[in-house]
């Protein structure tokens, strides 16, 4: 028995040490690395059980297998149907049942795979159980190693304590968990869909915005009359156009290592790549050295990455400094914004060019001069200035809302944990006076324990006795 109780339980609980409600054989570890080399394995034949399986809940999917002979020296590390198997390096503490119609196997060195005494405990109480926070906090809580943590000693593991209700309840609990953490199940899945609704949304605001469709109450239809441009219809006054004819595109001054002071600025494609805002107020290039020759640019230039423009990660300037050759620095006449010009390049148009005249597999880059041939478009100045101002309106209700929808999301992670430890403090269902008190049941796993043990003995011993006899 535990020598502490974890927590105040009802009367007819009763918290067990986990090996207690194990199978003989219920606690096994995975075999040594040099006991199950990849010169072991075969095309096809038994499968080899890998972390894979309880990280991702899946007994179907396996890399390698061993042959009979391998299997039958493994034979202590068979996996069979109604097993459970824990991951215990790296992600530990994630756990699987293996199904019924799984493959034959053994467990590899990364795995702990536990066998329950099932009449005893129904298997999707023990997996509900070991997924709460109590159980989770109390084998985590146990991890030995330094860079790469594993799973502590099995007897460590076995000592620690579990809370089990009479097994009547056990079922009641599964089924009312089951019925909530569907429910839980589908809003995480709404919760889900929502950034890319989130996304869709900017998306909507900058082609409105680059259009003329999002300015048209201010223009409050006045005398402008309309021209078609690719498709799309945009207000006469503004004018069309191309970047490079626009603006100053990848105009810079290139500059040699030499000519690079120390503590000079310089940024990196990278730090373009990791932008989460609008524009960044101060970019953090980092004192950083250099040896190839860069470009410069200056405050309020917008900087764009022309390899692997799909990310569309763009950035303005709040300083001078020097980049890398894979950073266009693009600066702005007077009659443009840079704000303007950087919502034009985030804009769904610009990005449906670029992905037209991309080039390259493994690493797509945009040219220099296939940029500049871009379409764009440059509404009155004034008017511009309102597009900045309503882009940055509708902007910050989505940053709004994704900060909501962050914070909803971990409610309700914290709601499936919240279910799990009520469920298992005994509150989740109502106690019935006519279960049979889980101390019974705890006196019935013992003497079936006994009678194993009796059995394995003598099973042992007519082995010694059979190989004696045949000498």
């Amino acid at each position: 028995m535990a020598q502490q109780e974890v927590t105040k339980l009802p009367n007819s609980w009763i918290n067990i040490e986990w090996g207690e409600i194990t199978a003989l054989d219920g606690f096994r570890r995975g075999p040594f690395g040099g006991n199950l080399k990849k010169s072991c394995f075969v095309e096809e034949g038994y499968s080899v059980y890998e972390q894979y399986a309880p990280i991702n809940d899946d007994c179907t999917s396996f890399r390698y297998f061993v042959d009979e002979e391998k299997y039958q020296e493994l034979k202590s590390f068979h996996v069979n149907e109604g097993d459970f198997l824990i991951s215990c390096s790296g992600t530990m503490g994630r756990i699987t049942h293996v199904p019924i119609g799984s493959p034959n196997g053994v467990i590899n060195q990364a795995l702990l795979r536990i066998r329950l005494q099932g009449e005893f405990i129904f298997p999707d109480y023990f997996l509900k159980l070991f997924r709460s926070p109590l159980i989770q906090h109390s084998v985590l809580n146990k991890t030995v190693g330094g860079a790469i943590q594993n799973l502590a000693a099995v007897k460590e593991l076995k000592t620690i304590s579990l809370p089990i209700a009479p097994l009547l309840e056990q079922k009641r609990i599964v089924e009312k968990l089951d019925s909530l953490l569907a429910q839980v199940d589908t809003i995480q899945q709404r919760l889900n869909n929502l950034p890319d609704i989130i996304k869709r949304f900017r998306q909507s605001v900058l082609a409105a915005a680059v259009s003329g469709k999002l300015t048209e109450q201010w223009r409050d239809n006045s005398e402008y009359t309309t021209g078609v441009i690719k498709s799309v219809v945009f207000p006469k006054e503004w004018s069309f156009t191309t970047l490079g004819k626009a603006v100053n595109y990848g105009k810079c001054s290139k500059v040699g290592a030499g000519e690079i002071e120390d503590e000079t600025w310089v940024l990196e494609l990278e730090d373009i790549e990791k932008e989460t805002s609008k524009i960044l107020k101060r970019i953090n290039f980092g004192e950083r050295q250099t040896k190839s020759i860069k470009n410069t640019f200056t405050t309020g230039d917008v900087l764009y990455g022309k390899l692997r423009p799909y990310l569309n990660k763009i950035v303005i300037a709040d300083d001078d400094g020097v980049c890398t050759t894979e950073i266009i620095p693009i600066s702005s006449p007077s009659n443009i914004l840079s704000e303007y010009l950087f919502y034009w390049l985030k804009s769904p148009f610009f990005y449906a060019y670029v992905d037209e005249i991309t080039y390259g597999v493994n690493m797509p880059r945009l040219g220099t001069n296939d940029g500049k041939k871009a379409p764009f478009v440059v509404p009155p100045l004034e008017e511009q200035t309102e597009i900045v101002r309503l882009v940055e309106q509708y902007f910050a209700l989505a940053d709004t809302l994704e900060k909501n929808l962050a914070n909803a999301k971990q409610r309700v992670d914290n709601l499936t944990q919240s279910i799990l430890a009520k469920a298992f403090r005994g509150e989740l269902v109502p106690q019935d006076p006519n279960d049979e008190p889980a101390e019974k049941l705890l006196e019935r796993i013992k003497t079936a324990r006994l009678e194993a043990e009796k059995l394995e003995k003598a099973a042992k011993k007519a082995a010694k006795a059979s190989k004696a006899k045949k000498k």
